[in-house]
């Protein structure tokens, strides 16, 4: 039984890990983006955009990130990103290694 759960949570974190990543490179995508002025009909921005927003939108409103024209959004959701991937993803490892 402890190496199915222990198999279990391993699964978990590794597909946590490869959404967290596929996110994070999704949010740079949408960053860079905003730097250019794309098409807003093609499918691939429309994608990206409705992928992004939900998520953008809500440090937007809990948090002012727009200093100077500059929206900060993105990092601090990168900044999340990266602090889930190296503390629930790690911790769902080790809990995996120690059953």
């Amino acid at each position: 039984m402890s190496i199915l759960l222990s198999n279990f949570l391993e699964g978990i974190a590794t597909v946590l890990r490869i959404g967290l990543t596929l996110y994070m490179y999704i949010i740079i995508a949408h960053a860079i983006l905003s730097w250019v002025n794309p098409d807003p009909y093609n499918p691939i921005v429309r994608l990206i955009h409705q992928i992004t927003e939900p998520v953008l939108y809500r440090i937007r409103r809990l948090i002012p990130t727009n200093f100077g024209g500059i929206d900060f959004a993105p990092l601090i959701v990168l900044l999340i990103i990266i602090f889930l991937q190296n503390f629930l993803v790690q911790t769902l490892f080790q809990l995996a290694r120690q059953i």
